[in-house]
């Protein structure tokens, strides 16, 4: 099993060991995936990977907003 730490503005380095293995050079994007059980997959983001259709709706992003739409 292979660690790192997360810093106070929740950022970390990803271990080279972890980078070798995706193939990750900088500016590569990653994605994740949570699964059950409280597993995340990290993963290199392919490139044809397509943008999200609402990132452009900021102003839905408020807790109001998550607390409104959690059961949908």
């Amino acid at each position: 099993m292979i660690k790192s730490k997360l810093t106070r503005k929740a950022q970390t380095t990803i271990p080279k060991p972890v980078r070798s293995a995706l193939r990750l050079e900088a500016g590569d994007e990653i994605v994740y995936e949570i699964a059950d059980g409280g597993r995340v997959m990290l993963m290199k983001a392919p490139s044809d990977l397509p943008e999200d259709p609402f990132g452009t709706f900021e102003e839905w992003e408020g807790d109001a907003d998550r607390k409104a739409y959690a059961d949908l």
